[in-house]
């Protein structure tokens, strides 16, 4: 099944390739991670491990919920560490900077870690650091201009992912594939009319999108609704990755889809809110 979420789309590519390598299939009692086949040595090395047996093919521990539940705690807790650090830290004079400096090194990271074949946690925890410092910065800017409003957004970002966690739980909205097509085709237009936006403002152009307006209220709304949606995909591309037996170590790129999508989700909601702020 595909996902919106590159990274989290990657572990059913590492499932396959774990499996064609002989490391994720069942084992004779439907375990998974028992190896398929010995591995192959050289002619020349008959003997590898020098007692006149061949060598034991590796283990591979498989991947578990609790795995990517616990890697997800440790990631938040790491970027919100991070981000009361730079809330703290960074001069006013500096917030600015320090937004657009870690929004672009969070951007490198987070292209380098969603398409890297492999699962890397000093990333994904590098990642966490510097998605922490710009979190951070732009709430402190909300929080300046509207007291209160970032334990409203925190509060409501996490009692959204519940629920969609609950809904998923309870199958009452299914991950079929032509549910995932419908929403991979959604997100790729989202992110192109915030792109297209986001050039627009840079040439003084206003589309209205972003300034409060009835049309960007109801775009904020589009966007809260989509993110929310998007975690049923990532749910299933977990569930479907414990599994398949994937390796433990994929249990860090889950955890940062995961992080991924519930930054997404509050970074609207944050917006949505400020929209309904009074003026005084």
């Amino acid at each position: 099944m595909k996902t919106s979420n590159p990274v989290l789309a990657r572990l059913g590519q590492a499932a396959e390739r774990e499996r064609a390598a002989g490391y994720a299939q069942p084992g004779p009692y439907g375990q998974p991670g028992y190896p398929q086949q010995y591995p192959q040595y050289p002619q020349q090395q008959p003997y590898p491990t020098g007692h006149g047996f061949p060598a034991a093919p590796p283990t591979v521990t498989p991947m578990t919920l609790d795995d990517v539940v616990v890697k997800t705690v440790l990631m938040l807790g790491i970027l919100g560490a991070s981000a009361a650090a730079a809330w703290v830290l960074v001069p006013d004079a500096l917030t600015g900077v320090a937004w657009i400096g870690a929004a672009v090194v969070g951007l490198v990271l987070g292209l380098v870690i969603s398409f890297s074949r492999m699962a890397n946690p000093a990333l994904v925890v590098a990642y966490s650091i510097v998605e922490g410092v710009f979190v951070g910065m732009v709430s402190k800017t909300f929080d300046t201009l509207y007291d209160g409003i970032v334990l409203q957004a925190v509060v409501a970002t996490f009692g959204v992912f519940f629920l969609m966690a609950v809904i998923y739980k309870a199958r009452i909205i299914r991950a079929t594939p032509k549910f995932a097509r419908i929403m991979v085709a959604i997100i790729a237009g989202l992110f192109g009319v915030m792109l297209i936006n986001l050039v627009l403002a840079l040439f003084g152009v206003n589309t209205h999108l972003r300034d409060g307006s009835p049309l960007a209220i109801g775009f904020s709304l589009v966007c809260i609704v989509v993110a929310a949606l998007s975690f049923v995909l990532n749910f299933a591309e977990i569930e479907e990755g414990v599994r398949m037996g994937l390796p433990q170590r994929y249990s860090w790129t889950a955890a940062f889809g995961i992080v991924v999508g519930l930054v997404w989700l509050y970074l609207e909601i944050l917006r949505l809110l400020s929209y309904f702020q009074g003026d005084d």
